[in-house]
């Protein structure tokens, strides 16, 4: 989030680039394989949709509905998040609403979904537009500053488990490419052409 964003602002922003993308998957491309190892692009949504309602919901009682199963639309399934996301951050009291979690302590809402829920999906906008063959160019100034507030937890991100080994990219990389490396992701990476 840049100092200028509200959470809401931020949200706007990051969760369109992911829903162009998203839009832009054809019925075959669910398929195609991601970035993360073992994972479709379907995988990528399904990610996003299953972990965040349930990480919202035990630290705030908070409950964002999905009915659509990503099984059966994945587009859909995502479209019901978002909207959900932007109504939570779009309603003003949810600022006054805080999170408490065992590994993060208590934040607000809204910085929470900013810090956690709204940084994956930029990241992951990148897993999803290199799956599928789409514009995978992330915000460069985003990309810088996640990393930078990032790299000071890395022990306790690698040993969470949700991070990868990092990646060794050039020294004077961009921004988005040493982000990439950092998360575990090989920015080198494409699918596979099935023949």
């Amino acid at each position: 989030m840049t100092d200028e964003q509200t959470p809401a602002e931020e949200w706007r922003e990051i969760g369109a680039g992911f829903t162009a993308r998203v839009d832009a998957v054809d019925d075959d491309g669910w398929g195609a394989p991601a970035p993360v190892a073992g994972w479709t692009a379907r995988d990528v949504v399904r990610h996003l949709v299953e972990w965040f309602p349930a990480f919202l919901e035990s630290g705030s009682g908070i409950r964002l509905e999905v009915p659509t199963s990503v099984d059966d639309d994945p587009a859909a399934a995502w479209h019901e998040l978002e909207r959900g996301v932007r109504a939570l951050l779009d309603d003003p009291g949810t600022q006054a609403v805080v999170m408490d979690n065992p590994h993060i302590g208590e934040v607000p809402v809204d910085r929470a979904v900013s810090q956690f829920f709204t940084a994956d999906v930029f990241m992951h906008t990148w897993d999803l537009a290199r799956a599928t063959g789409q514009d995978d160019r992330l915000d460069p100034d985003r990309c810088a500053a996640l990393l930078a507030g990032m790299e000071p937890a890395e022990d306790a991100m690698r040993a969470s488990g949700h991070y990868g080994p990092r990646v060794a990219v050039p020294t004077d990389a961009d921004p988005q490419t040493r982000l990439l490396g950092f998360i575990g992701r090989d920015p080198g990476w494409r699918a596979t052409v099935r023949r």
